[in-house]
């Protein structure tokens, strides 16, 4: 065999194991970006993405607390009796639906929950500083929430959180975050158009 046919026949594999190597790059990004969209669905789009215009919410937000609170089941009833997607309190719903002027409801109906836990996390932005403090609140219960902001403990401004006392509140606000940095990073574009 001539030294120019060795250095072809080298060539050849060395690019041959090039592409595949790139296919194979290739795919296992795709195959990662599929599991993760499994992962993160968009159920409920445009459901969401209304409450989300309507109550001024970042509808990766949504997303991200839809996810959390139910894995986008809204039969989902919690063990201390939230229900629906958002995981509403009966009394928290009760407590909405006089605030909107809504005498009947159910809290298992998709637009319903949507649209009570949206207003509720709106309401709860109002009140506290980011993300971390609403869902703290969110989870935990507002009065609550303003207690740690009033201890030098769990708070050195009083206005954001440093420390979260709960593990369940301090696990759920680090889901909320996580959630949403997902959304962003798998939608970013698609979710924008809202």
């Amino acid at each position: 065999m001539s030294e120019n046919s060795k250095t072809r026949k080298y060539f050849y594999r060395i690019t041959a194991a090039a592409i595949v190597l790139f296919w194979l790059a290739f795919l296992s990004v795709f195959a990662v970006n599929l599991v993760e969209k499994r992962a993160y669905p968009l159920l409920y789009e445009r459901e969401i993405a209304e409450v989300s215009g309507k109550y001024g919410i970042n509808v990766a937000l949504t997303f991200a607390i839809v996810r959390t609170e139910s894995g986008f089941d809204p039969f989902a009833v919690s063990i201390k009796g939230a229900v629906g997607l958002m995981q509403i309190m009966p009394g928290t719903g009760e407590y909405i639906a006089n605030k909107k002027g809504v005498d009947e409801y159910d809290l298992f109906d998709v637009n319903t929950n949507l649209d009570f836990g949206a207003y509720y996390w709106n309401y709860l932005s109002e009140r506290f500083l980011g993300i971390r403090e609403t869902a703290a609140a969110y989870n935990a219960g507002e009065g609550t929430v303003k207690g740690w902001l009033k201890n030098k403990e769990y708070s050195a401004d009083g206005k954001a959180l440093d420390v979260i006392p709960y593990k369940e509140t301090a696990t759920y606000v680090k889901k909320i975050c996580e959630s949403l940095k997902r959304y962003r990073k798998l939608y970013g574009k698609l979710l924008d158009k809202y």
